[in-house]
């Protein structure tokens, strides 16, 4: 730019210097040459104009391009971090997963373990229910084989009854023995020979002997009515299984005195009642108790 306005100032110079010694011809041309030249200035100084333009343009595209490099830059580092962030995410997701899907292996063998746990309860229930029921019926049969054997004998004399799961024949005193004797009346042997001809055919029958008294205190031969309960109790032991053949080792003897009774003793038709001798049987209970035992031992 400098360079072209210099040049113009020569130019002038020259002009002014030949404008006194040349024609007015040249001087027209000359004046010509330099309207030419300050249009070719002109034109120069327009186009720098547009090239400064231009250059401005491009600056601002440059720098309008670096603005979004950076940005962009900046918009991949962001998606970066997201994208680890997002990584750790389901790395704990999986992590948890696995968690889960233990948990729930742990689960089912537990339940598994549980099933199989209430399968072999429900299974030992079921034959403890069926060994329930089967001496439930042996009872059943015994107690009507003693009431068949016992048929001939009053109601005020003996009774055939079932209770907790045992047989009772209660064979009060006036049949069995004379007041505050333990010696066994003859109708009395009647009746245990009946009953013993059952107990023999019948082997798996276990037999207790229970004597009761009254609360009268008793005088006499016996101490109390703990020693005549007792002494009734085994002179029905010796009957059954010495004149009888009672197998000794199924029959146990036993004295309660007067302190269980079944009617009161306030009155005369009560104190009978409760002078009896209660003959207990039931069934060997062996598969019972150890089915039970068994089942014991195992949830300890």
């Amino acid at each position: 730019m400098n360079r072209i306005f210099t040049a113009a100032k020569v130019c002038i110079g020259i002009l002014v210097l030949l404008s006194s010694c040349v024609p007015t011809k040249k001087f027209k041309a000359s004046q010509s040459a330099l309207q030419s030249a300050r249009n070719d200035s002109a034109a120069l100084a327009g186009k720098v104009k547009n090239l400064e333009a231009d250059i401005a343009q491009l600056k601002q595209q440059v720098a309008d391009h670096l603005k979004t490099i950076d940005s962009k830059s900046k918009s991949i580092s962001e998606q970066e971090q997201e994208i680890d962030k997002l990584s750790k995410e389901i790395s704990s997701l999986n992590q948890e997963r696995v968690k889960l899907i233990n948990d729930a292996s742990y689960k089912q063998s537990q339940l598994t373990k549980s099933g199989q746990e209430l399968l072999n309860q429900r299974k030992k229930l079921e034959q403890l229910q069926a060994l329930m029921d089967q001496q439930k019926k042996a009872i059943e049969e015994i107690r009507k084989k003693m009431a068949d054997a016992l048929t001939g004998f009053k109601s005020n004399e003996l009774t055939v009854s079932t209770k907790n799961g045992k047989v009772y024949v209660s064979l009060q005193e006036n049949l069995l023995f004379p007041s505050g004797s333990a010696v066994v009346n003859p109708k009395g042997k009647e009746a245990l020979a009946k009953l013993a001809e059952v107990l023999n055919v019948n082997p798996e029958i276990t037999v207790d002997i229970e004597g009761h008294t009254d609360s009268i205190p008793i005088r006499g031969k016996y101490q109390d009515n703990w020693d005549l309960s007792l002494a009734r109790a085994a002179s029905i032991v010796r009957i059954l299984t010495i004149d009888y053949k009672v197998a000794p080792e199924r029959v146990i003897a036993s004295g309660h005195s007067q302190f269980e009774p079944v009617q009161t003793n306030s009155t005369a038709e009560g104190r009978a009642q409760n002078r009896r001798t209660d003959i207990i049987l039931s069934p060997k209970l062996d598969e019972l108790f150890k089915l039970l035992q068994n089942s014991s031992a195992k949830a300890d």
